[in-house]
């Protein structure tokens, strides 16, 4: 495997370290478990060892401890917008997931727990933030270390990358598991031995440190150790690119690339002050001229401002180091503060940075002049940028246009429609998407708990996002679904510009066993394509991806639903396949070439473009595919929307102004008939068409991509209301689900019993994926009285408050073995016998620890295996151990006959738990 060596680069590490918070039990009952002293060590090490490395130079490598959320936010922003070659974020601290436990949280200084079913972390960013912020970077490649307590549950996050090349992820444990800090006086244990394999290598014999080395190192080493679930600990890594992360024989690090005239290299920007708002908001002309503690002393556990060297390094030697002392980090908030003199004060910061023997006399000067003498100061330094902070806009997007669009959104911000006449920019772009059933729901009727969430259950902000100043659905039906409802409880206004490009759904079919002419992959019906499918080869498939998640997907199902169809089981039942579907078409596509056999039978119902920029999975065994164009099944129509949020009034003009431009460029493009330029460019490169007329290319795509100029006639765009028929079709698709909990309440499970994680906590979190009309029930597995199990919830319609108070008030672990032979055989002959007379769906979910899997052998094991193939009722194994679903595991064989699923905390479980319930059940969730 190649590997990326980004030495020579303009390369930026942000080593985050949260060892000191102002709430913390047990003195604040919501606050985080206790202080971390360990962490201070972790980033005084690593930022002595990484310069070390050879891959960053001393200026690249910037630590922050202890900070405040806003404080982080603002420092992540920045180290992402410097990179240019590796950007190295690293964090340690306390990591939290939410009882939902589909995400984990990195708690800043300024973090407590609000519990609920749904817990809250204020103080906290949620990984999906960070991994948002972190994709807008220019940099080449993004590594990103997590040394907390269930970090391993980021790893989840991660699948929904648009471009998972450019990241890799190493997690200190498996998912839900806590970990030791270790001793006080020394860094964490993962830390401590990754220092170790940086500063001397793998062998210990000085040879260049690799991503891929590296983590295969730390696992053999952790895996000698234990977590606080007193399961073995196991680091985990995310993404297969190799990085160079050090190379310890070398001395010197590369010197920068030589500047290009009249060009300057981005500079490392000072980080903002880890101070809490409120001591930030007693204003720069507090004097603060008391020179940094030494090593040692009391101000070590205080949040000190982000600085570029070891806690201990006296305040002269910093100095020289490169570190801004006190009177440099004044000037430095007041240029924050004072957004009117931006120029100003970056003139005279760059002036003090390169003239240190004047400093001195500087800052006498500058003290005593005051605002006057500092404003007529400040043109004297040498040539500095004088751009103040762009307004940031927010755009939310469909997930499978997010790639397309936050290129054009790259591409924006260094455009001529985007700087001012003196070279500054003049706004820069978020881009982040969520799944296009949460974002209309939320735009049509959660207005409210999205400006101010006060519900654990019920959280746009956590959910979706930020509020966002701009919407680009994949489809312009979508701006109707989501049109917020009557007030008074409607808090935006959606202002859509009408849509700018246009993607027809295709059937990406193998070419083995596509229509060999042109007239055969067009002017005919979905119904009939496949038909002509079925003929090519008999045992051809066709995959659709989840359609709650994307416009395109829910279109795909609008045909599935169509004329010709069987009906919407039968019609399901032509697209199922074993585990969840792909969230994206651009998954699905990546994914089919994992087995060949499946890729050379399998068509892919997708838009059109992502035949020509949705396969960049360096593959280099893909079969090729053919474009089938179906005539019923609606088509892509990106529209831009403007949101107003009530009550947003404090830059309104600019950001006004900021939105009309990028708009402009972005939907009527900057050249004209022939190149329109601007973001139809962007478009169309990633094989996008024109909107209106004959929908021709808006860039001629390679013929590789299988698709066709001139495929005859294209449908129209969506339907508003058949899209909101097709997704409550497919939700309640073949009626009210059927689900028997079966929870292992043997004495083993003890320590897996309390609180949010616990077994009791995990089935009340996929309750949520049940709705009025499923029929559920609850038995108890502990073998007392001669039965393998008892009746704790009656099998029957619930509402979710009583089941969980049900749950709270029965569930309770006994001193006796689990017998998970007859409790699984029990269950398998009640399913069947409920099931007989109808095509409702149907699970069974077992909550185990797997201590008791000695009922689950020899003859046992082939008989409930025998059971489970003929009763067709799907098993769901949640094995609370890492190894429950390891091949040949008796869970992972019970679940594989049965049809159903198999999870374990190797990976997220109660994430997992809750989508095979919702599965199965016609819940919200």
């Amino acid at each position: 495997m190649l590997r990326f060596d980004p030495r020579g680069e303009v390369n930026r590490a942000l080593l985050i370290g949260v060892s000191a918070y102002d709430s913390t039990r047990p003195d604040d009952p919501h606050g985080v478990p206790g202080d971390l002293a360990a962490v201070a060590h972790n980033i005084s090490l690593l930022e002595e060892a990484l310069p070390r490395g050879g891959v960053f130079r001393k200026g690249e490598v910037v630590v922050s401890g202890s900070p405040y959320l806003d404080a982080f936010s603002e420092s992540l922003r920045i180290a992402a917008d410097e990179a240019e070659g590796l950007l190295l974020f690293y964090f340690a601290g306390h990591g939290a997931v939410p009882s939902a436990g589909d995400e984990l949280w990195l708690q800043m200084r300024n973090a407590r727990v609000v519990p609920g079913s749904r817990a809250v972390f204020p103080g906290a960013d949620p990984f999906s933030s960070v991994l948002t912020v972190l994709a807008t970077s220019r940099a080449r490649h993004v590594v990103v270390v997590l040394d907390c307590c269930n970090a391993g549950n980021a790893a989840q996050v991660c699948e929904a990358l648009a471009d998972r090349r450019r990241f890799s992820v190493l997690m200190s444990v498996q998912a839900n598991n806590r970990i030791d800090a270790g001793d006080d006086a020394s860094a964490t244990p993962f830390t401590a031995r990754l220092v170790r394999l940086l500063e001397g290598g793998i062998d210990r014999q000085g040879a260049d440190v690799g991503f891929q080395d590296l983590s295969e190192a730390l696992t053999a080493h952790m895996s000698h150790h234990r977590t606080l679930r007193n399961e073995r600990w196991e680091p985990q890594r995310w993404g297969d690119t190799d990085i160079l992360l050090s190379s310890p024989s070398t001395a010197t690090p590369p010197e920068p690339p030589a500047a290009t005239p009249g060009v300057r290299p981005p500079p490392v920007h000072p980080l903002p002050s880890a101070k809490s708002p409120q001591e930030a908001s007693k204003g720069a002309a507090e004097p603060r001229g008391e020179p940094e503690q030494p090593s040692g002393s009391a101000e070590l556990e205080q949040p000190s401002p982000p600085s570029r060297r070891p806690p201990a390094q006296p305040a002269k030697a910093a100095e020289r180091a490169g570190e801004l002392p006190w009177w440099r980090r004044l000037f430095t908030r007041f240029r924050a503060w004072t957004l009117a003199v931006p120029s100003a004060a970056g003139r005279v910061l760059l002036w003090l940075r390169n003239k240190p023997r004047h400093t001195a006399v500087a800052a006498a000067v500058l003290m005593a002049a005051g605002i006057g003498g500092y404003l007529a100061f400040a043109g004297t330094g040498p040539d500095q940028s004088s751009c103040g902070p762009p307004l940031e806009l927010r755009l939310l997007t469909d997930p499978d246009i997010e790639s397309t669009v936050r290129k054009a959104a790259d591409a924006y911000l260094t455009s001529a429609a985007n700087t001012t006449p003196g070279g500054c920019r003049r706004s820069g772009i978020t881009v982040y998407s969520a799944g296009t059933a949460d974002a209309v729901t939320g735009f049509r009727g959660q207005s409210d708990p999205w400006q101010r969430p006060v519900s654990d259950d019920l959280d746009p902000q956590r959910d979706i996002g930020p509020q966002p100043d701009i919407w680009i659905p994949a489809t312009s039906a979508s701006v109707a679904r989501a049109q917020p409802v009557e007030p008074p409880r409607t808090y935006l206004t959606l202002e859509p510009d009408g849509p700018f490009a246009y993607s027809p759904m295709v059937l990406s079919v193998p070419q083995n066993i596509a229509e060999a002419s042109v007239s055969g992959r067009t002017g005919v019906s979905l119904a009939a394509l496949r038909k002509k499918l079925t003929r090519q080869q008999k045992d051809a498939d066709v995959r659709r991806t989840d359609p709650e998640y994307t416009d395109s997907a829910l279109l795909a199902t609008v045909g599935l639903y169509g004329p010709g169809a069987a009906g919407v089981s039968t019609a399901e039942g032509s697209v199922a396949q074993s585990g969840p579907p792909s969230l994206t078409g651009s998954d699905l596509l990546c994914t089919l070439p994992d087995d060949r056999a499946v890729d050379d039978r399998t068509a892919a119902l997708v838009p059109e473009f992502l035949m020509v920029s949705g396969v960049g999975c360096d593959r280099t065994t893909r079969s090729r595919r053919m474009a089938e164009y179906p005539t019923d099944v609606p088509a892509l129509d990106p529209t831009f929307v403007r949101v107003r949020w009530e009550d947003a009034e404090r830059d309104k003009s600019a950001r006004d102004e900021a939105v009309g431009r990028f708009r402009v460029w972005l939907t009527h493009g900057d050249g004209d008939a022939e190149k329109p330029g601007g973001g139809l460019d962007v478009f169309g490169d990633d094989g996008f068409r024109t909107v209106s007329g004959a929908h021709d290319f808006l860039t001629a795509p390679d013929t590789e991509a299988g698709t066709l100029a001139h495929p005859g006639r294209l449908p129209s765009p969506a339907d508003a209301d058949a899209m909101t028929t097709a997704l409550q079709r497919y939700r309640n698709a073949n009626g009210p689900g059927r689900v028997l909990f079966l929870l292992d309440s043997s004495g083993s499970m003890g320590d897996l019993w309390e609180g949010p994680g616990g077994a009791p906590g995990i089935l009340k979190q996929s309750l949520g994926g049940l709705g009025d009309r499923d029929e559920y029930g609850i038995w108890a597995v502990a073998s007392r009285g001669g039965s393998p199990s008892s009746v704790l919830l009656p099998f029957g319609r619930h509402r979710r408050a009583d089941a969980e108070k049900t749950i709270d008030r029965k569930t309770a672990v006994h001193d006796v073995e689990a017998d998970p032979y007859g409790a699984l055989k029990a269950a398998l002959d009640y399913m069947a016998g409920r099931g007989k007379d109808d095509e409702r769906p149907q699970l069974i979910v077992y909550v185990t620890d797997d201590e008791d899997n000695n009922h689950l052998t020899g003859g046992k094991l082939g008989d409930l295996l025998t059971k489970a193939e003929d009763k067709g009722v799907p098993v769901v194994m949640a094995a609370l151990d890492s190894g429950g679903c390891d091949r040949g595991k008796p869970d992972a064989r019970v679940s594989e006959a049965s049809g159903g699923r198999c999870l374990d905390t190797m990976s997220d479980l109660v994430a997992g738990l809750r989508d095979e319930v919702a599965r199965t059940g016609t819940g919200d969730e």
